[in-house]
């Protein structure tokens, strides 16, 4: 991890750098170029996405321009317009959230270039964009439906905590809605009673979740809409006494969202019960194909979903391989 935080701050530092290719000027008969613009790489998800992304363009004779916002949709939209006075090719976006992309989608499609939108989809408007991302209700919804009937095996009565993320992510929407549904279907013994607001941040789901421990230490059913927040989750628990392994007394129900490393060496070490998993091979490989296939003229669906799947300590070892984050960092 250190050595992607080290890629991450060298990016950063490089808002419109090129790379690969070498070939001719954007826009012209050659190869040809396309900008890449991350709203972030604070998360292990976001690095290796822009690593495998760029791995994806490079590989199929592209040169690449990239460019890290910083959190700062601002930034981005100005990176984006860079792109654009460029005359790149295309552009693929990783936005910060549903509404400032909008503007970026609008400047791309004024200037004729093809964008294709990583992970995070665009608010309904009449901006063309192709948008590939997990199915996040499905996936978070059969994840906690998997816990729930753990906790219906178990037995008794249940007390449950869900970790939301920042709401202007139409993610974090459909990742908390796959959770509602679930505890209403399969959750007749589970009582909801803390819902830690996070926005995406470590510092505020410690304290949300330190909190909530505190004022009702019978929760045991905890549900995180990303795995990136597993660090403050687990240290909250272990403060309060109730970090403790599957099937040992005091084991409080973990689930999470995302598939990254931490996940699978909780998973692996015997801590957590289940995680809903992105398909991140299959979201970078086919951003990168439906950008190409938007530059040579062919016709793309606006929307192109990574159904991703469910990993639990009853199938780890049949569906580790498939989990991005057991190949990056999982040993």
């Amino acid at each position: 991890m250190r050595s992607r935080a080290g890629i991450a701050l060298a990016l950063a530092a490089l808002p419109l750098a090129s790379c690969g290719g070498g070939g001719d000027a954007p826009g012209g008969p050659g190869p040809k170029t396309v900008g890449v613009a991350f709203e972030t790489l604070q998360t292990e998800y976001w690095v290796v996405s822009f690593e495998s992304i760029k791995g994806e363009l490079e590989g199929r004779g592209f040169t690449v321009l990239e460019a890290i916002a910083d959190g700062d949709a601002n930034r981005q939209f100005e990176q984006v317009q860079g792109f654009i006075a460029r005359g790149v090719d295309g552009i693929i976006v990783a936005p910060k959230d549903a509404k400032t992309v909008i503007p970026m989608i609008r400047a791309a499609n004024r200037a004729g270039i093809p964008m294709v939108l990583y992970n995070r989809p665009p608010a309904d408007s009449s901006a063309e964009a192709v948008t590939i991302v997990a199915d996040n209700y499905a996936i978070a919804r059969e994840t906690v439906s998997h816990m729930a009937r753990l906790a219906a095996e178990a037995g008794g009565a249940h007390k449950a905590m869900i970790l939301i993320g920042d709401l202007a992510d139409q993610n974090a929407v459909d990742r908390r809605r796959g959770f509602d549904d679930a505890i209403e279907e399969h959750g007749g013994g589970i009582e909801v009673v803390a819902e830690i607001p996070t926005e995406w941040n470590q510092e505020k789901a410690l304290a949300g979740v330190t909190n909530a421990l505190q004022a009702d230490p019978g929760i045991d059913f905890i549900f995180t809409s990303s795995d990136f927040l597993f660090p403050s989750l687990v240290s909250a628990l272990r403060s309060a006494g109730k970090y403790e392994k599957v099937g040992e007394p005091g084991h409080v129900i973990l689930g999470g969202f995302d598939g990254d490393a931490t996940a699978y060496r909780m998973l692996r070490d015997g801590y957590l019960d289940a995680d809903g998993v992105q398909d991140l091979g299959f979201e970078s490989e086919q951003t990168v194909r439906a950008l190409a296939d938007l530059i040579a003229g062919e016709e793309v669906p606006p929307v192109i979903e990574d159904e991703g799947f469910v990993i639990h300590q009853g199938n780890l070892d049949e569906m580790a391989p498939r989990m991005w984050g057991a190949g990056v960092g999982g040993d």
